[in-house]
């Protein structure tokens, strides 16, 4: 998922993962670099304040049920889900970040690789959920929103669901938004997912965003919605074909083009020859 982004200005050349470094200071501001685990609660709290008005995150924390709601109690909650969930990819996935303070961040599953596992649920503090959030909030995450987005990935990429690169999340800081962080963030694994011949997946919580996704290759497949809450709360499911199979589908494209319009029957030009 990924909130606002300005993507007024864009950067044009990024490193491949395999250059990139895992060390705490990057070379340059503008380099992705793919965190440790002991850098995950900077890299939560950046995506905290990224996503603190998305109605799909906040979904699970905003219930009518919560005790004594308080905006500090909420924001303390939030910040807690996205620790979790970032220490989740720490451990089984990937993390990445760019700017001089983690003003942009990345949460990548890679091929083959998931978060269900015992191991990463209790070390991650995922598992301690069923006691932090509220009832209502528990059946919401536990119950609705982790089945319908595993049951929806699984149908919209059938056998390549556990052969795709996932962005789970992706955001960057409200005052970092509009210097190209986004698209240099995705452009970094999904240049990744072209040399493996990969498919990459992503859910958008923000219609403001599938322009830049759509430049970026991603193309719109559904839309799922989430109804425990009294407004509808909706997200757009998009994929995206590698390189090689995008090129090789306008190929079959155009081939296909061709032969249609040798089987249309010319006319002849001219006036009434009888």
């Amino acid at each position: 998922m990924m909130e606002k982004i300005n993507t007024s200005i864009t950067i044009e050349t990024m490193p491949t993962m395999s250059q990139s470094s895992s060390s705490s200071r990057p070379a340059s501001n503008d380099q992705v670099r793919i965190l440790d685990k002991s850098e995950y609660r900077q890299a939560a709290l950046t995506l905290a304040e990224a996503f603190a008005q998305d109605d799909v995150v906040m979904y699970f924390v905003k219930t009518e049920d919560l005790k004594k709601p308080t905006s500090e109690k909420e924001w303390k909650l939030h910040v807690h889900i996205m620790e979790c969930i970032t220490y989740a990819h720490c451990i089984s996935g990937l993390v990445t970040t760019i700017g001089p303070n983690y003003d942009g961040v990345a949460l990548w599953m890679p091929p083959g690789k998931n978060m269900d596992d015992w191991c990463t649920l209790i070390r991650s503090g995922l598992f301690s959920l069923q006691w932090k959030l509220s009832k209502e909030g528990k059946k919401r995450f536990f119950t609705e929103f982790i089945p319908l987005l595993h049951d929806t990935k699984r149908g919209a990429l059938g056998k390549d669901d556990d052969n795709s690169w996932y962005l789970v999340y992706i955001g960057t800081k409200p005052a970092s938004r509009g210097r190209g962080y986004a698209k240099a963030l995705i452009e970094h694994t999904t240049r990744q997912a072209d040399v493996e011949n990969r498919i990459s997946y992503l859910e958008c919580s923000n219609a403001l965003n599938l322009k830049l996704y759509r430049r970026l290759g991603f193309e719109f497949v559904k839309k799922i919605h989430l109804v425990r809450s009294k407004g509808p709360v909706e997200l757009d499911i998009m994929t995206r074909l590698p390189v090689a199979q995008q090129l090789a589908g306008m190929t079959s494209r155009l081939l296909e083009d061709r032969e249609v319009r040798k089987e249309v029957p010319g006319r002849a030009m001219g006036g009434n020859l009888d």
